[in-house]
């Protein structure tokens, strides 16, 4: 293995059985600094070293990445990635050529992004986390194959890389060490994004090489495309699911809740991650219950692809994306509703309002549900007691949402106003980090890599969530709140609590915004948080 100092971009090519060994993170904050409260990092198991891509770092985050079984495959691996990496560059993908060419020619290499970078950090400053690290490694292999330098001079000119499938293998597992918040873009003096270079390598990875992560490709997009639903939910499932949540909510709460399905012209159709109705049920009806409350006009669809936000081809491809996102908008126009509200799910938000506004010119308004809420309770269309809150409470801000779409003060506005012990985490805003769940993360549960996430990608979020409540961790008769308005965002947090056992410990608790909005109506006469209970 190299020492993390001395990795350089052209080692990617070397064929060392690992490049680096994690065993230097970042410290974590009391009460999760005494030894012990963190397990220890593991090694790769020796049959997924024989089958997968672990000589990068020892994680396996592309399960469909496996090892050639002869020269052959081996030589079309790397032909087939090249002719990908020249296609990125071509009028083809138009979409995103301009920011492209940018980020990729005009690099000063003066490292600022890297102290923006989470994975950076928590790494204590390992070499291969550093965000201009795998743009390098991607100059390199375009320069010897695309230049007429790089072919006639190879080092001499910086096209000092062995490309084998050991390094096109690798660049591409790196690119899955990256959550796309676009920190580094936000701190870049010349406004380059590294995630976009990132991001253009999962593409080439899918779209010419027909590689992706099975959790975000075949059991999320094909899904979706299938049943309408990245969970597999289908119509019946749905409706069935609808009906159950109206009885609960009614034997819970005593709140008899109908949930408006496919109700023709509309104000709003309420687009949800269809993750919520099966992981999270209380969100939706925490969504439903305040607009009713409100006196809104809106309905939810059971068409195929209209009751699901979630597009994970945002993350890895272009045509997936798009495939998703006109869907989605169709479901839309037919039902007749004059706006589309995206519920607490921050991909999505991008997905629908900004890419896919680029996809399709001839749309109905698309709208973020936060704003909505501020305004219920601004202009107090719900009638509200604080006290109900009356715990310490912190914001997650979802990088989609917040640093990427400058939906910033809406959520806070309702925080302040609903929960008298609402605290800012440490950096905030736009300047907050990844849950580590970002870009496809919070659903790659395959061989170690769940590991990489949690104690790696979450690193630096957990330590912002445990400076948030400094002073009232150890204090477990008093739960504490993270307000994440964001499905994958709660799938990162509930993988840290779990981790770290930090709900049973210290009383540590997640949810979304909705919840806590419900919490607090005067009109429900029970907590509608479980742990209140």
């Amino acid at each position: 293995m190299i020492n993390q100092n001395d990795l350089c971009p052209k080692d990617m090519g070397r064929s060392d059985d690992q490049l680096i060994k994690l065993d230097n993170l970042m410290p974590l904050l009391a009460p999760f600094d005494k030894p012990g409260m963190e397990p220890p990092l593991t090694d790769p198991k020796p049959a997924w070293k024989e089958k997968y891509c672990t000589s990068l770092d020892g994680y396996v985050g592309i399960d469909t990445l496996t090892r050639p079984k002869s020269k052959e495959e081996e030589d079309e691996f790397v032909r087939k990635f090249l002719s990908g990496l020249e296609k990125i560059f071509s009028d083809a993908n138009n979409g995103v050529l301009q920011p492209l060419l940018l980020s990729y020619e005009y690099c000063a290499k003066c490292n600022t992004c890297s102290d923006a970078c989470h994975i950076y950090t928590a790494t204590s400053n390992n070499e291969m986390y550093r965000p201009i690290f795998r743009s390098e490694v991607l100059r390199k292999i375009a320069k010897k194959y695309f230049t007429t330098s790089g072919r006639l001079l190879g080092g001499f000119v910086g096209a000092d890389i062995d490309v084998n499938w050991e390094t096109i293998a690798r660049l591409g597992e790196l690119a899955y060490r990256c959550n796309l918040c676009r920190r580094c873009a936000q701190t870049c003096p010349l406004g380059l994004d590294n995630s976009i270079l990132s991001k253009e390598i999962r593409k080439i990875f899918s779209q010419e090489m027909g590689i992706a992560p099975t959790p975000l490709h075949t059991k999320g997009t094909m899904l979706q495309l299938k049943t309408g639903s990245s969970t597999g939910l289908s119509k019946p499932a749905f409706m069935d699911t609808l009906e159950f949540l109206e009885e609960d909510t009614e034997e819970k709460f005593g709140i008899k809740l109908k949930f408006p399905v496919d109700k023709k012209n509309a104000d709003i159709l309420v687009l949800h991650n269809a993750g919520e109705f099966m992981a999270w049920p209380e969100n939706p009806v925490a969504f439903a219950i305040l607009f009713d409350e409100a006196g809104l006009n809106w309905t939810l669809s059971s068409e195929i692809m209209g009751y699901d936000s979630v597009n994970y081809g945002l993350w890895y491809d272009d045509a997936q994306a798009k495939k998703i996102a006109m869907m989605q908008m169709k479901v839309a126009k037919e039902i007749g509703v004059k706006r589309l509200v995206v519920a607490e799910c921050g991909h999505a938000h991008k997905a629908s309002m900004i890419s896919g506004d680029r996809m399709m010119p001839d749309r109905i308004p698309v709208e973020s549900c936060l704003p909505l809420l501020w305004d219920m309770v601004k202009t107090k269309r719900l009638i509200l007691d604080p006290s109900k809150n009356n715990f310490p409470v912190t914001l997650h801000d979802p990088c989609n949402v917040v640093r990427q779409m400058g939906i910033v003060e809406p959520q806070r506005s309702t925080l302040k106003a609903i929960c008298p012990q609402f605290r800012e985490m440490t950096p905030h805003g736009v300047d907050n980090y990844c849950c580590g769940g970002g870009s496809g993360f919070a659903i790659m549960n395959y061989a170690n890599f769940p590991e990489f996430r949690t104690q790696v990608a979450s690193r630096m979020k957990f330590n912002q969530i445990l400076g948030a409540f400094k002073g009232t961790m150890e204090d477990t008769s008093t739960p504490k709140y993270i307000c994440a308005p964001c499905s994958n965002c709660k799938g990162a947090m509930r993988g840290i609590l779990e981790h770290y056992d930090a709900t049973e410990k210290f009383n540590l608790q997640y949810g979304g915004l909705v919840e806590l909005m419900v919490n607090a109506l005067v009109s429900l006469k029970k907590p509608f948080l479980e742990f209140l209970e």
